[in-house]
């Protein structure tokens, strides 16, 4: 269980009941270098008195915030249930936005509506302050940068949202902010259609500089949630485990973490600025390197980072990713990271962010061992019909060691993006690889 501050903050804020102030509080940590959490069933001195009907409570407060505050923030919090002493609290936690100021949307942007927060509460901002977060506004966003194609389908996104039981309407895409206000589609339509120009690859090198490339593969041009669990799959069969002897016993470990390398790889592809170029993942002899386009983003200091608070630069892009949950709670990706790496592996200029992992040392010598299992790397979907065209789904299943559940959508996933197609029956046919 998470230990929680006795007091409030200028980061924390206790509320006994979800009042009419609610929204002042959100706003006030929307429009605050690096937002902040408000606790609901916590009294002002600090005492847990609970929530009864969290659930009903928790749909209350998305509603809220959806409907009442403005520029749009669905990306920008999260409503989580937790206990202290016993009893049942609720959790939203903000993040600063890019589009300060923020306000609640009955007052507009003015005195009325635009709060900041001040100590341990949200204060009211001024009209020289709201005119000077005007001209900070961040006016580049995937939201308003029109997608290079507008003849995009989704297919592969609504598969993704009918698996994780979520019911795609007609108003499905209006709903992910996936329009201009002229009602043609953004950039973040365009990453997360079934075909894009978004080239992200994965290189690999011989040595431990960049003087020796053996091989570039590209997993982008495709949906953003596809080209990520096709890199993590290949992370996966990369980061083989060393095995060393010794007098005494037998030593596994894997390169790096595979936890920390998984949400450097997702933080990569959600934080990245897309106006500046794509990630890039590189695997040496001695490290993994993943970096993304753009610094830390503007009003987010790296002492804000490494404290674990948000800023997210693609807030529509956080949202679709936290659907599936590949993303938990905002913030949370860079605290797995530090829990097993020091600050020392982030590296921050201007134009990137970049996060090197170095190999287990001591697995790494010439005199390690690699098991027979991880000498070659774990074949992907597409090697395994390659080499077995007249392969069905459970024998797929079995080559891959995956369910047949996960082989039928990534064949679906397949299909959809024209990688390959079904020549004859379903018992008889085989598949063709493009």
């Amino acid at each position: 269980m998470e230990v929680f501050p006795t007091q409030e903050n200028n980061r924390i804020e206790f509320k006994s009941e979800l009042s009419d102030r609610f929204e002042r509080a959100v706003v006030g940590f929307l429009n605050y270098p690096g937002g902040g959490e408000i606790i609901i069933g916590v009294d002002d001195n600090g005492n847990a008195v609970g929530v009864e009907d969290c659930d009903a409570q928790q749909l209350m407060i998305v509603d809220r915030i959806r409907n009442n505050i403005r520029p749009q923030v669905l990306g920008l919090f999260d409503v989580v249930q937790d206990q202290i002493d016993g009893k049942d609290v609720i959790r939203v936690i903000v993040s600063c936005g890019q589009q300060r100021p923020y306000y609640i949307r009955k007052h507009g942007m003015s005195e009325l509506g635009c709060y900041i927060r001040v100590g341990c509460s949200s204060q009211p901002m001024n009209e020289s302050m709201i005119e000077e977060l005007i001209t900070k506004r961040q006016q580049i966003s995937l939201q308003t940068m029109p997608s290079p194609r507008q003849n995009l389908t989704f297919k592969q996104l609504y598969v993704y949202y009918g698996e994780r039981n979520f019911e795609p309407t007609e108003q499905f895409i209006e709903s992910l902010d996936l329009r201009l206000s002229d009602g043609g589609f953004n950039y973040a339509a365009y990453l997360l259609s079934d075909e894009n120009g978004a080239s992200i690859k994965v290189a690999s090198y011989a040595g431990t500089d960049k003087a020796d490339l053996f091989e570039t593969r590209e997993y982008g041009n495709r949906c953003l949630i596809t080209a990520t669990e096709r890199i993590l799959d290949r992370m996966d069969s990369e980061n083989r485990t060393f095995v060393k002897i010794t007098s005494k016993n037998r030593l596994e470990k894997e390169r790096v973490n595979s936890i920390a390398l998984r949400e450097a790889v997702i933080n990569a592809v959600i934080h990245n600025d897309y106006a500046k170029g794509y990630p890039l993942v590189e695997i040496f002899m001695d490290r993994i390197v993943v970096t993304s386009c753009g610094g830390l983003v503007e009003g987010l200091s790296e002492a804000d980072f490494f404290k674990c608070r948000s800023m997210p630069r693609n807030r529509e892009l956080m949202r679709v990713f936290r659907d599936m949950a590949l993303v938990e709670q905002i913030g949370s990706g860079v605290s797995r990271i530090l829990k097993i790496y020091d600050s020392s592996v982030f590296e921050f200029t201007p134009g990137f962010t970049v996060v090197t992992f170095p190999f287990e040392k001591a697995f790494i010598s010439p005199n390690s061992q690699l098991s027979d299992k991880t000498k070659q790397r774990q074949p992907t979907m597409l090697d395994v019909i390659k080499e077995n065209p007249t392969a069905t789904i459970p024998t797929l299943a079995t080559l891959t060691g995956k369910s047949c559940r996960t082989v039928s959508r990534e064949l679906r996933q397949y299909q959809d993006a024209g990688l390959i197609y079904r020549e004859g029956s379903r018992k008889k046919g085989l598949w063709l690889v493009k």
